[in-house]
């Protein structure tokens, strides 16, 4: 005789309330649905133009040692990050990707029914990642859609174990500089973690934005977390680290799968950190797009928060309606209602042309209107 069993109770329960995360659509599932054709995705803050020419090099190459397991210890890639940022090789660990870094943190000091804290509108994997091992997540209310450090620093209580920040933040683009960061460091005790997301960092032209890695020395409970996904153009290889203090390093690498770096992702990563005349050249690139993509949509009426990143986050009034009518035109963009911003869009600054195109779709959904 066959049991019915209802499956939510064998999920632990902090798996019961989460709801998955949802990725930009991608290209191909638009052209499946509507059957459009020839569409662009400015959904999920990629790089437009891709991996430098050494990393595509070095990928390429480490293809004919698909064959063989990667390097477990990930040698090469901690030596070069060690270098470029003046840090120790055991104070850097790797993961598949940013967020695979984001989950080794929260299950190496987080225990179920224990307490973070991150912005209101901050990034989706944070609560998912605390949620999942069946500890809390408290979202802390912003101000003008931006990280509230002081009262980030209030709400830190003896029940909170970690605090998530991101500079700049996904998917406002807002940032803080470095006196902020330095008076939130100081005011949060030691024995909360603060993990400091800087996956946009690479992209940041502002003077007074403050580099995670130069507080490390000294505040020992800081992580900071980067990505080889954005201005590196390795989005499809997942390449992430945390760098922190070698004692938690070294906890989170008990829990660190050995070969959670493929040995082609390794490669290009090592080869996109030597190739500093290509990250200039696209965070200048970013940079100018940016500024007039955020003209243009100005000029349509639409109001872009200020952004540090290589995306913009756009209010638009009935987001819901110009999502897909903008899928319709063959522009895939990123819909915020899960974020609680029901009347915003997320739209990644993409190549001049792609930038274009949008403003085209924009302008004849305005006519049809």
């Amino acid at each position: 005789m066959v049991m019915v069993c209802d499956p939510m109770i064998l999920a632990v329960p902090g798996v019961r309330g989460l709801v998955p995360y949802q990725p930009g659509k991608p290209i191909e599932e638009l052209e499946r649905e509507l059957g459009v054709t020839g569409a662009i995705k400015l959904a999920s803050n990629e790089n437009p133009y891709g991996p430098g020419p050494k990393a595509r090099d070095a990928a390429a190459a480490a293809l004919a040692q698909m064959e063989r397991y990667p390097d477990g210890g990930c040698f090469a890639l901690k030596r070069a990050l060690a270098q470029r940022l003046g840090v120790s090789g055991r104070q850097i660990t790797l993961g598949n990707g940013s967020n695979d870094v984001l989950e080794l943190i929260a299950r190496t000091f987080l225990s179920p029914g224990e307490v973070a804290l991150c912005d209101q509108y901050a990034f989706a994997a944070y609560p998912i990642s605390v949620r999942g091992i069946g500890a809390h997540m408290i979202q802390v209310p912003s101000r003008g859609y931006a990280h509230d450090l002081d009262a980030m620093a209030h709400a830190v209580s003896p029940s909170v174990r970690m605090v998530f920040l991101a500079n700049p933040n996904n998917p406002t683009g807002t940032w803080f500089g470095k006196d902020a960061l330095a008076a939130f460091l100081a005011a949060v005790p030691a024995s909360t973690i603060v993990v400091l997301d800087e996956a946009y960092c690479e992209y940041v032209t502002e003077a007074d934005y403050p580099d995670g890695c130069r507080y490390l020395a000294a505040h020992p409970n800081l992580v900071v977390v980067r990505t080889f996904s954005k201005i590196h153009g390795l989005a499809g290889l997942r390449v992430g680290y945390a760098v922190s203090d070698p004692a938690l390093a070294e906890l989170m690498n008990r829990l660190r799968q050995p070969f959670n770096v493929n040995s082609v992702a390794q490669a290009a990563a090592v080869a996109a950190l030597g190739d500093e005349g290509y990250v200039e050249r696209m965070r200048d690139a970013n940079a100018a797009e940016r500024a007039a993509l955020a003209t243009a949509l100005k000029g349509r009426g639409f109001m872009t928060l200020p952004s540090a990143g290589n995306f913009l986050c756009v209010e638009v009034g009935d987001a819901a309606r110009l999502y897909d009518a903008l899928l319709r035109a063959g522009v895939i963009v990123r819909p915020l209602a899960p974020y609680g911003m029901a009347t915003h869009l997320r739209i990644t600054v993409g190549r001049p042309e792609e930038n274009a195109r949008l403003m085209r779709a924009l302008a004849d959904i305005a006519r049809a209107a």
